[in-house]
């Protein structure tokens, strides 16, 4: 038990309750079991089951461990519940120009483990080439205006306002806004293959 006059003592308290919080919640995210996050991070389950208790003392090493195998940052895993709220204006979302008049910007501004999820903006007439990822790799595309032809594997296929197509990653592709006048937009999200499997 926690000596309230401690205040180091009570200090590591909240921080391993923060912790055990923030385990369970992006382990259960990440649709893991206590089992299959030990195995990822290389530690035993117990160690796992004595974080998620708010039991756990864990040494730096464990926890950097833990960190990459759920993809967070340490203080993610540390931070109380309302540090964790964050909000970003227009400007903070990172963007980029690709191809021929097309403009990504990042739905998702937090790294989220084993996909990418981008809005895309195409100008009239743009085209973009895509990037082959690995096999296993599936990308889904949302046209959420516009017209937007994607080529894959040397295959057309026209999509129109509210059309959701998906393909393998791994194979040769390509975006098109099929409008010479009018913009188009869109959303890819790509679920990436792991390396070795």
């Amino acid at each position: 038990m926690t000596d309230p006059a401690d205040p180091t003592a009570a200090a590591a308290a909240t921080t391993a309750s923060h912790l055990a919080r923030n385990l369970v919640s992006l382990r259960r995210t990440r649709s893991l079991t206590q089992d299959g996050l030990a195995k990822s991070a290389g530690v035993p389950r117990s160690t796992i089951a004595n974080l998620e208790s708010g039991e756990g003392n864990p040494s730096l090493s464990v926890l950097v461990k833990v960190a990459a195998a759920l993809g967070a940052p340490i203080d993610e895993l540390l931070a109380s519940p309302r540090a964790l709220v964050r909000h970003w204006s227009a400007n903070e979302v990172a963007h980029q120009t690709k191809g021929r008049g097309v403009t990504i910007t990042a739905l998702v501004p937090e790294p989220v483990p084993d996909s990418m999820m981008e809005l895309m903006d195409f100008a009239p007439g743009a085209v973009m080439g895509g990037t082959p990822h690995l096999p296993g790799t599936r990308e889904f595309f949302t046209c959420l205006q516009g017209r937007v032809r994607l080529l894959v594997a040397g295959e057309v296929y026209a999509l129109e306002t509210g059309d959701v197509f998906a393909f393998p990653g791994n194979l040769p592709h390509s975006y098109q806004n099929a409008d010479g006048v009018a913009p188009a937009r869109g959303v890819s999200v790509v679920v990436l293959a792991k390396a070795g499997t």
